[in-house]
């Protein structure tokens, strides 16, 4: 053994960094072990929201709605623009700027924390020690008192549509096309399909997406999924329900497919394939055989409410373990447990998680839906409120979508808060924070908001609850 430590986290993504910044905040010898190396092959901190997720995205998704405004939104302004043309070189240069600026953030921040990383694959061995293998091959063995698993997760691939990198491609070859494509599918209605496939039709391409189940966004409110549904047609994405793809064949620069649908099979071919039907956690060659830490049928690793493996030192946070696979769930879990090994009280609110899906019009929840309650049996009452009464979404020319609350019928406590529309991944915070202190709709009803923002429709939907809405008929 090289080196003793007091924590060591393998996973330096969103739970795995934060882990290790908050343990040494706490006074503890910490190290980081991470094998994500970035385009100039040097290690990259950050996972996969921070190299080819959630940061590279939302730079993506700004750039191209940029783009898109200028013939869809500025005319309405009186603004007209001819002739507008794309730097493809630069749009993607961009992105990788953001990203390095932020990986290299994360290096910054270990240094001053003084957090130890290491570059490459770590493996915990019995004991609390871990194996770490180099890029070249070479190994080194470090140990501590505490190892905390944040390996993340990886894309689920289609064995009849597998990865090639350049025809059929996942999240990260969707973030890298070096031209827009004139066609593209996408598989799997989901946050990441709907993102990156709005990414690219704001761009030009022409995109189908297929979702295999029969129900738009079923995770998300009924009401809301049926809004953006409607709005993201209107947008020009070709949105296929019930498609369950059979077959996907490159044929020179092409991939033809094969789905079926209640009417039959079907034929459909693109230029480039987005596999987006979900992540597994990423377990692969984590654990030896003797370490006693179990994995579920799904091949995340089995914990208890603190993230604990029952192997004593060992935890497990973020995407590898139960529970929604969102970042901001991951770096929760790994402020909770760094406190909780510091002998300090940490804290994860399951039921407060807020869910966010960056597409134009934004959508955003956090509690339970109206299908869920329904389904528990448990008694409430509704109040929503549309964008289009809201003056400063008209102003903006964003007025589509509404703001929907659900309290409890007996105590008013709120229940699930549900949005569609301009700037609700902001607006789902004051929810979050009322909920997580048990507030009830009246609370945030009697609360001034300021006019004109689009926060009012946040106060208008808790007055509506009561049917006391101000600004649209009760």
């Amino acid at each position: 053994m090289s080196d003793k430590f007091d924590v060591i986290v393998i996973g330096a993504g969103p739970a795995g960094y934060v882990a290790a910044i908050r343990a040494a905040q706490l006074g503890l010898k910490t190290a980081c072990v991470d094998a994500f190396a970035g385009k100039d092959g040097k290690q990259a901190l950050g996972g996969t929201c921070l190299n080819v997720g959630c940061i590279p995205s939302k730079a993506l998704l700004d750039s191209s709605r940029q783009y898109w405004n200028i013939a869809h939104n500025f005319p309405v302004h009186g603004i007209s623009v001819e002739g507008a043309k794309v730097d493809m070189a630069a749009f993607i240069g961009r992105k990788d700027k953001i990203v390095k600026q932020f990986t290299g953030g994360i290096g910054q921040l270990f240094k001053a924390n003084k957090v130890t990383p290491f570059f490459g694959t770590g493996k915990l061995l019995k004991g609390n020690q871990v194996e770490i293998t180099a890029a070249d091959g070479s190994k080194q063995t470090i140990s501590a008192t505490n190892v905390i698993l944040a390996s993340g997760s990886v894309p689920i691939e289609l064995p009849f549509a597998k990865f090639d990198g350049k025809h059929i491609v996942d999240n990260a070859g969707a973030l890298d096309f070096t031209e827009v494509p004139k066609r593209l599918g996408v598989i799997g209605a989901g946050v990441i399909g709907l993102e990156l496939g709005s990414v690219w039709k704001r761009m030009g391409a022409e995109v189908t997406i297929l979702e295999a189940l029969p129900d738009f966004l079923a995770v998300a409110d009924a009401d809301v999924a049926k809004i953006a549904k409607k709005e993201f047609e209107k947008q020009g994405l070709a949105i296929k329900l019930g498609a369950k793809l059979t077959k996907a064949e490159v044929r020179k620069n092409e991939v033809a497919l094969t789905y079926e649908d209640k009417d039959g099979a079907h034929e459909l071919v693109v230029d480039k394939l987005l596999v987006a039907v979900g992540r597994r956690a990423y377990t692969t060659g984590l654990l030896a055989d003797d370490t006693g830490v179990k994995l579920d049928e799904r091949g995340r690793i089995v914990v208890d409410e603190h993230c604990h493996t029952g192997v004593d030192g060992v935890w497990a946070i973020g995407d590898a373990v139960r529970g929604p696979m969102l970042a901001h769930k991951g770096s929760e879990e790994g402020v909770a447990v760094a406190e909780w090994i510091a002998g300090k009280a940490g804290h994860v609110n399951f039921d407060t998680i807020p869910w966010v899906i960056y597409t134009e019009p934004e959508i955003a929840w956090a509690g339970k839906t109206e299908k869920q309650l329904k389904d528990e049996g448990v008694p409430y009452k509704v109040g929503t409120f549309p964008f289009a009464a809201i003056g400063r979404a008209v102003a903006m020319n964003e007025a589509v979508g509404q703001v929907k609350m659900l309290a409890h019928a007996e105590t008013d406590r709120i229940l699930g808060v549900h949005m569609v529309g301009p700037g609700v991944s902001e607006l789902i915070a004051e929810c979050v924070v009322a909920m997580e202190f048990k507030g009830s709709s009246e609370d945030l009803a009697r609360i001034v908001h300021a006019h004109p923002t689009l926060s009012e429709a946040v106060h208008e939907a808790a007055l509506s609850v009561d049917k006391r809405a101000i600004h649209k008929g009760n």
